[in-house]
């Protein structure tokens, strides 16, 4: 598994912006996202490979930023179990929660987006060791 693309959302409402590299600080998130220094929503993981099983199902593509998701994989699935670890280069994250799609993906990608992303959406990771990512940096998921 490896990062195809890196997306931040300075803010609510506002379209993300694709970056080739973030700095992740722990416990604080991702350098400027709209997240950085919550509590425990610092970075959001998604697979490519389950973005283009949503866009077979709604009949178009499905553009990486328009999910306002951090940290696109190119293929392989995202675990949702709370606590899992994932290693990303030198930055450490840890599983919080599944990563639900919101009502308003179908206003960015369009009618039926947040249901054919349903289960498909990644997770919501706490950065538990801080870093920089990079697009092409190979991701490991360890089942804890």
């Amino acid at each position: 598994m490896r990062i195809v693309a890196i997306h931040l959302a300075p803010g609510r409402r506002i379209p993300t912006r694709s970056v080739d590299s973030v700095v992740a600080e722990a416990g604080k998130g991702l350098v400027g996202d709209r997240y950085h220094g919550t509590r425990h929503r610092h970075v959001t993981l998604q697979s490519r490979e389950a973005l283009d099983a949503a866009a077979a199902q709604l009949g178009r593509p499905v553009d990486s930023g328009a999910t306002r998701r951090n940290i696109t994989v190119d293929a392989g699935e995202i675990p949702t179990t709370p606590g899992t670890r994932i290693r990303i280069g030198e930055v450490d994250l840890e599983v919080v929660r599944l990563s639900a799609p919101c009502r308003l993906l179908d206003d960015w990608i369009g009618p039926g987006a947040a249901a054919a992303l349903h289960r498909r959406g990644g997770s919501v990771c706490r950065v538990l060791q801080g870093g920089t990512l990079h697009v092409g940096d190979d991701v490991d998921c360890a089942q804890d």
